[in-house]
């Protein structure tokens, strides 16, 4: 059966727009929080298959979403590379020793051996599949390297970024290092979700905005074309999404390329100009601003807003971020709906 979500994410025509919304699989779902409780801590919850599968179909049966998202983490990746990670309540995820010198580097393991421990994960694909609608398409997903190299180098989230940066501009051929051994990691790591059963794969590069434009392609952005150059080499028929957070700078100067097939747009990004710019090489996807969610006026708004700009083609709708925790589930819905109904009408 034909996946309207696979088909829009390649350019062709569909019925309508589809729609998912990324951390769709969340706090904001009171199914969501009673399985965390069960699993006892979010790393857990990543770590069982049966658990995983269960949220990720959560946001497909009680929104009607158009494609479930894998429920896991970016941080699995170093993880499983040989770095020690804990959730920290209020603190968010933290590396028990960062890596920041040679030698630490050397210790990480590299390439297929690191992407070969993330079982859980491809078993938790191959339960979704089992269970999800023919017509519905799985997304799965790695964290960009420069992202993880951030968490990876800093040891938990930052706001300064000047540990990674300090190696940018002082160390830079350490930092390059750093940036390739994951690289090579996510490779299989993608390969492996392909082959578990994902219908396409989306790059999350959440820090991109912390590097200054003349510097991004040089650590980050070659290092995600590199990654898609891999997977459409071996499996072109399975789209990519790329979704670099906070560029619209780097939008303007049109220096996006890659062979890839959407084009992720953040609420910071007018779509407007990721429509003058983009349109006529990527899909588009996106970009309402998540705390429009807090009002259904306002999420009909931005959806009949963005029907106007895209015409309901070469378009996904999606918000420009994560959906935020105490969204309330109707107006989460309301946002699906309003998406189907104008998209429709077109």
């Amino acid at each position: 059966m034909a996946k309207i979500f696979v088909d829009a994410c390649l350019g062709k025509e569909t019925p309508y727009t589809p729609v998912w919304m990324m951390r769709q699989a969340g706090r904001y779902l009171p199914e969501y929080k009673a399985v965390r409780a069960q699993a006892g801590n979010f790393l857990n919850l990543c770590h069982d298959p049966a658990k995983a599968c269960e949220v990720t179909l959560q946001p497909v049966d009680i929104l009607g979403v158009d494609a479930a998202i894998l429920f896991s983490d970016i941080l699995v990746v170093p993880n499983e590379m040989g770095m020690k990670l804990d959730f920290v309540a209020g603190e968010g995820p933290v590396f028990e020793k960062p890596v920041r010198t040679q030698e630490e580097v050397d210790a990480l393991m590299g390439g297929e051996a690191a992407a070969d421990k993330l079982t859980y994960v491809y078993e938790t694909i191959r339960l979704i599949k089992e269970q999800l609608a023919d017509d519905k398409a799985l997304i799965g997903f790695t964290g960009a390297p420069w992202t993880l190299a951030t968490y990876m180098i800093e040891g938990q989230g930052t706001k300064t970024y000047n540990i990674c940066k300090k190696m940018m501009y002082s160390a830079p051929e350490l930092l390059h290092e750093i940036l390739q051994k994951v690289t090579e990691v996510v490779k299989y790591y993608l390969e492996k979700q392909i082959l578990s059963g994902v219908d396409v794969v989306q790059i999350f590069d959440s820090w991109a905005a912390a590097i200054e434009p003349s510097k991004y392609d040089e650590f980050s952005w070659k290092y995600m074309v590199e990654i898609a150059d891999y997977i459409k080499g071996k499996y072109p028929h399975i789209p990519i999404i790329m979704f670099p957070k906070g560029i619209a700078a780097f939008i303007e100067r049109g220096w996006v390329y890659g062979n890839f097939d959407v084009f992720g747009v953040d609420w910071g990004t007018p779509m407007a100009l990721a429509k003058e710019k983009l349109s006529d090489r990527y899909v588009l996807q996106g970009n309402m601003e998540p705390c429009r969610l807090y009002s259904k006026e306002q999420t009909t708004i931005c959806v009949e807003a963005l029907q106007d700009i895209m015409g309901g083609k070469r378009h996904i709708f999606n918000l420009g971020h994560g959906i935020l925790p105490d969204v309330p589930v109707e107006n989460a819905k309301h946002f699906i709906d309003e998406c189907h109904r104008v998209s429709k009408q077109k």
